[in-house]
């Protein structure tokens, strides 16, 4: 199940950073971009690593002061629910 969970965390993390790379894209060109509340809901439901590469490596949204700020926290709250849920895991056993 370990396993299945890291797979689609990574999958996920890649769609997210693709998604950052199509908006940037996506502004250059002047076309149709994905809403900020859109790209903060991806990287609090697990995507916030995708989110942040995909910030670095593209150059995108990195003068913007909410995204410097929100997905760092996305990262670390993630971060905290993933190990609470090991932890009630290990518990039940």
């Amino acid at each position: 199940m370990v396993k299945y969970a890291l797979l689609a965390l990574v999958i996920w993390n890649g769609i997210t950073f693709f998604m950052m790379g199509f908006d940037k894209r996506q502004a250059a060109a002047g076309g149709r971009r994905i809403p900020e509340k859109r790209l903060f809901a991806c990287s609090f439901l697990f995507g916030g690593a995708g989110v942040a590469f995909g910030m670095s490596a593209f150059r995108h949204k990195t003068k913007h002061l909410s995204f410097r700020m929100l997905v760092p926290l996305s990262i670390l709250a993630d971060a905290a629910i993933a190990v609470m849920a090991v932890w009630y895991l290990k518990l039940g056993k």
